[in-house]
Formats: structure tokens, C-alpha cells, sequence
């Protein structure tokens, strides 16, 4: 067959670690032990007592800049992840050239097009981090639409609610942020097949080491740990609070 010309046994072991070690650290991340929550799981109580905060807030000027910072990082990582599709790209269409410097390099086992289908690998994590970085920039905007939505007074039985259903909008935003940042480091991993099957292998151990010590053996989840959010009480969605009668003309 033309891909087994191609692909050795070992990169195809290779491959199937690094996406077993993705789909680890995503599942790992979002579903954690009950006993030892990742970041993303304990920050998601802090967003929901932002949103409870919110609604007492006079002022809520600095809670939009907040939801704009959040927004333009967002973006920043979808413009990057657009640049670097159009490189991935580019280094693929210019197959004469990077033959030339696979050949001056002298990596072990690339030949022929065995180059391209190791860069499609990176360029599949680059387009899924793009997908879940604009995702993530519209769910924002949406919870910025629902926060500006709650009302002024705090005592109105509409405001919780609307602030809950803007924390649910910006929690599943941020999952989308976590997962294409995870894409990020997979793709960066990716790039070590370039090495040879062994330094798939090794990139992709690297890759999870730092992302799952990022989530649950960080200095940053023992700061958080110091002081959590008590536990949301859940809002039912499904049947809103019935809206205040606008007063007549």
C-alpha cells in the first residue's frame, strides 16, 4: 500500500500515542477526579462568582474590559493559528525545496512525500485550535450580549438568572480557549516527527508532562486552592423567571 511505502510501523505507533496522549490530557482536563480537580475545572467556580458579583456591581465598566481582554487573546491565537495554516501550507506546495533541506539535514526515514503527511499531522492540531479559538471569541461575545441583558437592580428575579446563563456562556468559552491551546502544544509536538518516529514519541511526552502539570501540579492551582468560590447553586434554565410588565404608554 502507498502509505505503508511510506510510514514505517513505528510512525504510525507514534502517531497513535501522540493522539491517545491528546485525547488524555483533553478527557483528563474537562473530567478530572473528583479528588483532584484541574485548573480548568476550579476556575470555572470563580467565573460563576464573578457573574454573581457582576449583578451587584455598580459600576460594571471593569467587567467588560475584563470580557474584552478576554475576547482580543481569542483572537490574537486565531490570527496566529491562520498564519500558521498558510505556512504549513506553504511549506507543503514548495515540496522541491523542503526535499532539498530534508536531504542537507539527512532525517532518518523521510523520503519521497513522507514529509507532507507530517506536517498534515501538525496542520490537522493547527486547524482544530483555529476552529475552537473563533468558537471561543463568538461564545464571548454571546456572554457579553446576556451580561448586558441583566438588569440594573440586583433584587429583580431576572438578574441571577441571566448572570448564571452568562457564567454557563463563558465557562464553555473557556473550554473552547483550553482546547485549542492544548492543540497549540500538540502541534508543537507534532513537529518532532520530523526527527524520526522516537522523536514523536519523545515530543509527545514532553507535550503531556507540561500540560498535565499545568492542571494539576502547578503553583498556580495551589494559589487557587487557597481560597475557592462556594459551590453554584444551579439556576433552571429551561423555565426563565417571568419578565417584569413594561408599563404602558
Amino acid at each position: 500500500m502507498l502509505w505503508n511505502a511510506r510510514l514505517a510501523l513505528t510512525d504510525l505507533i507514534a502517531v497513535g500515542l501522540l493522539f491517545a496522549a491528546w485525547l488524555l490530557v483533553g478527557w483528563l482536563t474537562e473530567s478530572p477526579p473528583a479528588g483532584r480537580p484541574s485548573v480548568s475545572v476550579l476556575m470555572t467556580r470563580f467565573r460563576r462568582e464573578w457573574m454573581r458579583q457582576f449583578v451587584g456591581r455598580d459600576n460594571r465598566i471593569f467587567d467588560g474590559n475584563i470580557l474584552a481582554s478576554l475576547r482580543e487573546g481569542t483572537a490574537f491565537f486565531a490570527s496566529a493559528c491562520m498564519i500558521a495554516t498558510g505556512g504549513l501550507l506553504a511549506l507543503i506546495g514548495n515540496g522541491e525545496r523542503l526535499r532539498g533541506i530534508v536531504r542537507d539535514l539527512d532525517i532518518d526515514g523521510i523520503a519521497g512525500t513522507g514529509y507532507e503527511m507530517r506536517l498534515l499531522v501538525t496542520m490537522f492540531f493547527v486547524v482544530n485550535a483555529f476552529l475552537k479559538f473563533v468558537w471561543a471569541h463568538r461564545l464571548f461575545g454571546y456572554c457579553a450580549v446576556t451580561m448586558a441583558s441583566v438588569p440594573n437592580l440586583p433584587d429583580d428575579p431576572v438578574a441571577m438568572q441571566r448572570a448564571m446563563q452568562a457564567a454557563d456562556l463563558n465557562i464553555t468559552a473557556a473550554r473552547n480557549f483550553n482546547a485549542g491551546l492544548r492543540s497549540v502544544y500538540f502541534a508543537l509536538g507534532s513537529l518532532t516527527w520530523l526527527a524520526g518516529p522516537w522523536g514523536l514519541v519523545a515530543g509527545t511526552g514532553v507535550v503531556l508532562f507540561v500540560t498535565l502539570r499545568r492542571e494539576f501540579a502547578s503553583t498556580s492551582r495551589q494559589v487557587i486552592l487557597r481560597s475557592l468560590p462556594p459551590p453554584s447553586i444551579s439556576v433552571p434554565v429551561g423555565r426563565p423567571a417571568p419578565e417584569r410588565p413594561h408599563p404602558g404608554p
